[in-house]
């Protein structure tokens, strides 16, 4: 019987570790010990790499863990980095796709992909903005709205090749716009996938470029739409229009056009959320005898009681005429303060009545 081996020991965790810390330290051994990091002693590397990976076989595997425990011997184990006890993939278990495994091993190399890439794919999005007065924000409004944009060209198809046929299929892709390359490593074999760089990932190679286009396959145009501002929007709301930005690439879908809506100061009202805010002037007289004043509003001119007493920034609420929800369409309130107007000068006459006003309130004036 061969010499028993301390599995635990191997991978320097304790009897009685979880799945998941045995794991965790087979990972991080695999690793170091991989025998292509270590082409110095890399022969070393190999039986030490098979020495943890055995060890890891067993304690991964609860039956043969349990018969290891029990009476500290399995067998021979051989080395076999594709498969554990179970039946899994050892580093599929570990470290995911086996392209995965290239990349955290070996890196992945300048413009290649671990995946596929897609050939076909969304154009770009265009981003716009539009100013609105906050008036328009009450009732939203239709703006034209004037941009361009890249789009297929119609004399070639978006083929980028004259008449839309001038054009031979890659003869280093076959056509398919990606190259696949297999790469033999210690693991096994890694199929490495990347656009084409002769073909771009067209899959095809322009033998007569568009005069229209000069190859390209696409042209500028210049777009007019639309654009419907709902009510109660937001400054810095965006707004998207599906399909109104370039024209993607391969035949893939166009990108959107994006919005963004900013809302002039006003020189009169202050908003805060659906609520606006102004402020008026008031005769001292009419704050002290009361009055009724027109103030402005988002609709127009309204009348506003001042009752008799009212005080310096008092703040007066008019319900439901403020700004629309944009959600729910109810509307915010004005709050309207009050500031009262004190004048610089008076008449000799209304000196006098205001000293006799004095005298009967019991009030000490100065000449």
């Amino acid at each position: 019987m061969p010499p028993r081996k301390d599995y635990y020991e191997i991978l320097g965790v304790s009897r009685d570790a979880t799945q998941e810390e045995i794991k965790k330290a087979y990972k991080k051994l695999a690793k170091k010990w991989h025998p292509d990091l270590n082409p110095e002693n890399k022969k070393e590397a190999e039986e030490k790499f098979k020495e943890i990976t055995e060890a890891y076989q067993v304690l991964s595997d609860p039956e043969k863990r349990a018969q290891y425990d029990r009476f500290g011997y399995v067998g021979e184990q051989p080395f076999n980095y594709n498969t554990t006890g179970n039946g899994g993939s050892i580093f599929q278990d570990l470290f995911g796709d086996f392209e995965d495994i290239f990349d955290m091993f070996f890196g992945r190399r300048p413009g290649t992909s671990a995946t596929r890439e897609k050939v076909s794919r969304a154009g770009e999005d265009i981003h716009h903005f539009v100013s609105i007065e906050l008036e328009d924000v009450l009732t939203g409004k239709e703006v034209p709205l004037e941009y361009d944009r890249r789009i297929y060209c119609t004399s070639c198809n978006g083929t980028g090749a004259e008449n839309g046929t001038s054009f031979r299929t890659c003869h280093r892709c076959g056509g398919t716009g990606v190259i696949r390359e297999e790469q033999r490593t210690f693991f096994g074999s890694f199929v490495n996938t990347y656009t084409c760089p002769t073909c771009g990932g067209n899959g095809r190679v322009v033998d007569k470029k568009c005069k229209v286009c000069s190859g390209t396959g696409y042209i500028n145009e210049k777009r007019k739409v639309k654009l419907k501002i709902p009510p109660g929007i937001e400054d810095g709301a965006r707004l998207r229009i599906t399909g109104g930005g370039h024209a993607g690439v391969n035949g893939g879908p166009n990108g959107d056009l994006y919005v963004t809506v900013k809302i002039k100061p006003h020189p009169i009202f202050k908003r805060k959320g659906d609520d606006i805010y102004s402020e008026v002037n008031v005769h001292f007289l009419q704050a002290i005898l009361g009055s009724t004043i027109e103030i402005p509003t988002l609709e127009g001119p309204l009348k506003l009681k001042i009752k008799p007493g009212t005080q310096p920034d008092t703040l007066i609420r008019l319900r439901e005429k403020g700004l629309p929800n944009m959600k729910t369409g109810k509307r915010g309130d004005l709050y309207v303060k009050v500031k009262l107007e004190i004048p610089a000068r008076v008449s000799r006459k209304e000196r006098e009545l205001l000293k006799n006003l004095a005298e009967i309130s019991g009030i000490n004036v100065e000449e």
